[in-house]
């Protein structure tokens, strides 16, 4: 449920808009150096910026660091990385959810953003995007083996990954699908971008499941549902600017789905909206819609404030769907987003119903 923009609640100003596993995951074992103390917020300190400095490798960039984000964040108590400051389809870590979560919401968050920035913003070369994903994975490794990494991020993430039992595999299937922005442009149909979704976004709800405790095999299905259904919303209402990534111009329109209705890549290129391809929105919109609303079950499941979070997220998305359809498709010159007033409506429907 990480990726995408367009839902930004109204307390956090929208920056730059940017166009986002299995259950038996590996496990492993607790290293020595790290105990499992009572208290979260002595679990999770925050970091000197002395030592996210130290972090920066010798001759990168600034911005290159996964330390960067704690330099310039405003935020008092964000651990060493990215602030939560970026164009987001939810409310990251937000007041609705308890305390004591928001901090390992905040460094799930920091990590998919920061892998996610490497695969799409700046003007670096392919094989560069890569190389830094891959420094991602070479900590993972790290915490898998149980050593201490070297970055503050990922000191941070073993911490949370210990202390919750988190699957570090749905952390890999994150690296792998920015991994798969870097490299591939054009989906051929459906089952290959459903495929992407699985490691682009549900493995942030899966994560989110396991700090709630609510693992059966049920609410990942909802949770699964209600992720790919974000993902996809994200992809209709970015599609613009999904062209002008990476150089080469990124397609989530399934090519299969273009030439069902009589269009090509040519269409986007010159924003033409046709009937035929308000036709094909109104498709990929009902089939968004009817994802969101099969994993809708997970926000009467989740109780509290967990399921009033969950509910207004979805709410949200399928404000966007309704967006999309009232502009019969045109998210060329219509990019739907939530106002103040759209999510003053939402909030007290989302918040009370069950």
């Amino acid at each position: 449920m990480v990726r995408k923009k367009g839902l930004e609640p109204p307390r956090r100003k929208a920056l730059e808009p940017k166009s986002s596993a299995s259950t038996n995951s590996a496990t492993f074992a607790l290293g020595p150096q790290l105990q499992t103390p009572g208290n979260d917020r002595e679990f999770y300190p925050k970091v000197p910026l002395a030592a996210c400095e130290s972090t920066i490798p010798a001759g990168a960039q600034l911005e290159e660091s996964p330390c960067f984000l704690n330099i310039i964040s405003k935020r008092s108590d964000s651990p060493c990385t990215v602030p939560v400051d970026h164009y987001e389809n939810f409310p990251v870590a937000s007041f609705l959810l308890p305390a004591h979560l928001r901090r390992p919401i905040e460094l799930i968050y920091q990590f998919a953003r920061r892998a996610d920035d490497f695969a799409d913003e700046g003007d670096r070369k392919p094989a560069e995007r890569l190389a830094l994903l891959e420094g991602f994975e070479s900590q993972l490794d790290a915490i898998e083996s149980g050593d201490m990494p070297a970055d503050s991020l990922f000191a941070g993430l073993q911490q949370i990954i210990l202390h919750h039992a988190l699957p570090v595999s749905l952390f890999r299937d994150l690296l792998d699908a920015f991994k798969q922005d870097v490299t591939k442009v054009r989906y051929a149909n459906d089952a290959e971008l459903f495929d992407y979704c699985r490691r682009s976004a549900n493995p942030i709800g899966r994560l989110l499941l396991h700090l709630y405790r609510e693992t059966a095999p049920h609410c990942l299905a909802h949770s699964d549902a209600i992720c790919t259904a974000l993902q996809l919303i994200n992809h209709w209402q970015d599609v613009a600017i999904d062209w002008k990534k990476n150089g080469f111009g990124r397609v989530y329109l399934p090519r299969d789905l273009l030439e069902k209705h009589g269009l090509s890549d040519s269409d986007i290129e010159h924003q033409r909206v046709t009937p035929a391809w308000s036709a094909m929105m109104a498709e990929r919109s009902a089939q968004a819609r009817a994802l969101m609303m099969s994993g809708r079950p997970l926000g009467r499941i989740l109780h509290g404030r967990i399921g009033a979070e969950l509910r207004l997220i979805m709410a949200g998305g399928l404000a966007i769907l309704d967006k999309i359809d009232a502009a019969e498709g045109d998210v060329f010159r219509h990019r739907p987003v939530l106002t103040r007033v759209d999510w003053l409506r939402l909030a007290p429907r989302a918040l009370l119903a069950r």
